[in-house]
């Protein structure tokens, strides 16, 4: 039987969204003014129109069936999300005059609201400080997601907030703590703001100002990276920083669900996660070999500076958060192998984090074991368990495709960036940083550098992949095939 796709859901869904994204706008407008910026009228005249529209969508959606049972609504409803956030959060930069460019000041937006961190702004420190908290907060909003914010507040969805959730939410799902979408989405936002809230605190406590200290524990809580320096996080020059900030980091790349499990207490869940426990083990291997080659290479004698640069950007770079403290792609080829690889796994599932997961690493590790056990053991039933329990073959095999897509579509992209005339090293390191959203890459667009000098067309072609890469592929490349629509 044929079912229609509901049109009225969508456009209520995207309709409360919005209403909900015009407070964020409301928010970052008294900052303007209370800074009084120049910035203060054009973000609410954007916060006015992003309301109306949303209250248009409201009307007409308003009689829509809450109750989907397909993922189509879902997959498109998240879809055109993050596309309309990122036009109508790209009005303040272009209307103000801040990023003249159409293109720049919509590659500026899909990097923050999907936590990339991928920059065209050669002098941050010239924006006015609304827009600064405005590229602050589209991080924060990215990270744990636009669709379980609204989860969270409007519990109104019935069997839809399922699909939602769905749609939205980064990695293989082997550990569900909650069965119901909107308790989950409650109870993830409201740890959330507590880490940041924490996080704000101690970074106040140290060299930050208060609204530099607002701003960074906003984007490092959404493993995002945008920082009010142009310098980064190079510009304090201070460890206390380094550390509070490494650890956070950290905190974003892990699992939320079991962050809860831990602060709920049962810490044995926590301790006991085989993902965890891959996500730590790679860290401090990553740590170890980053820190010795600096020694042994000679970029520094300093045994803690060492230790601290290596500490700070294997975590930086493995929860894809993309802050950095010193320009790494002087270190040379060796280390950029290792940070490369960091990027593409990232951290773990239902963390803020991009890239492709180590849960997806470990499944398909195992996977391959037992295809080189089979040979000794033909008849043997061999079975992938994780937290001991069955992973299906469908799930498998899922794992399996998502990872040949992603790389294809690292590989493709890079050949296609290197069509308008980006460096072999620009282009491959391109796109497995907006895929993986992650931010900074390699040469001319490494920490020193920034996307400025891009043609335009790449640069959409980059926020698309941050788009893909942020939805985890299946997404948003579902709408594009056929059957999707029949």
């Amino acid at each position: 039987m044929l079912r229609l796709l509901n049109i009225r859901f969508v456009l209520k869904m995207l309709g409360y969204l919005l209403v909900l994204e015009s407070h964020f706008m409301a928010l970052t407008t008294g900052v303007a003014y209370f800074y009084q910026g120049y910035d203060a009228p054009y973000l609410l005249g954007c916060s006015i129109v992003t309301i109306l529209i949303g209250f248009l969508f409201i009307g007409i959606g308003y009689k829509a069936d809450n109750n989907i049972t397909g993922k189509r609504e879902g997959a498109i409803t998240v879809s055109l999300t993050w596309l309309l956030f990122s036009f109508l959060g790209m009005m303040p930069y272009y209307v103000s005059g801040a990023i003249p460019s159409f293109t720049d000041a919509f590659f500026e937006t899909m990097s923050g609201f999907t936590t990339t961190g991928a920059s065209v702004l050669t002098n941050v420190e010239a924006l006015p400080k609304g827009l600064l908290f405005w590229r602050s907060i589209t991080q924060w909003q990215g990270g744990m997601g636009m669709i379980v914010l609204t989860l969270a507040i409007l519990p109104l969805l019935g069997g839809g907030a399922t699909q939602l959730l769905d749609a939205e939410t980064t990695g293989v799902n082997h550990d569900k703590f909650l069965p119901r979408a909107t308790s989950i989405a409650k109870r993830l936002w409201f740890l959330y703001v507590g880490l940041t809230s924490a996080l704000f605190l101690l970074l106040w406590a140290g060299p930050m100002g208060f609204f530099d200290a607002v701003c960074h524990a906003l984007t490092t809580m959404a493993t995002g990276g945008y920082s009010t320096k142009q310098l980064s996080l190079e510009y304090y020059n201070s460890a206390y920083v380094d550390y509070v900030v490494s650890a956070f980091m950290l905190v974003g790349g892990i699992n939320f669900a079991l962050l809860y499990f831990l602060f709920k207490g049962n810490w044995r869940r926590f301790v006991k996660d085989e993902e965890l426990k891959v996500f730590l083990i790679v860290i401090a291997v990553a740590v170890v070999v980053v820190a010795s080659g600096l020694f042994v290479a000679g970029w520094t004698s300093d045994v803690e500076a060492g230790f601290r640069t290596a500490l700070f950007h294997v975590i930086a770079l493995i929860t894809s958060t993309g802050f950095c403290t010193t320009d790494y792609v002087q270190w040379g080829p060796f280390f950029w192998y290792i940070f490369i690889l960091l990027t593409l796994f990232c951290g773990c599932a239902g963390s803020t984090s991009g890239g492709m997961k180590m849960i997806r690493a470990i499944i398909l590790g195992k996977s391959t074991a037992n295809e080189f056990r089979k040979y000794s053991h033909p008849k043997a039933v061999m079975v992938v368990r994780i937290n001991r329990q069955a992973i299906s073959p469908e799930t498998i095999n899922k794992v399996i495709a998502f990872v040949v897509i992603y790389l294809s579509l690292v590989m493709g992209s890079s050949l296609l960036f290197s069509v308008f005339g980006v460096g072999f090293v620009e282009s491959f390191s391109a796109a497995v940083s907006c895929m993986s959203n992650t931010g900074p890459a390699l040469g001319s667009l490494g920490p020193s550098g920034t996307y400025a000098e891009l043609p335009d067309t790449v640069k959409w072609l980059c926020s698309m992949l941050m788009m893909v890469g942020r939805l985890e592929i299946f997404t948003v490349l579902a709408i594009l095939t056929p059957g999707f629509w029949k």
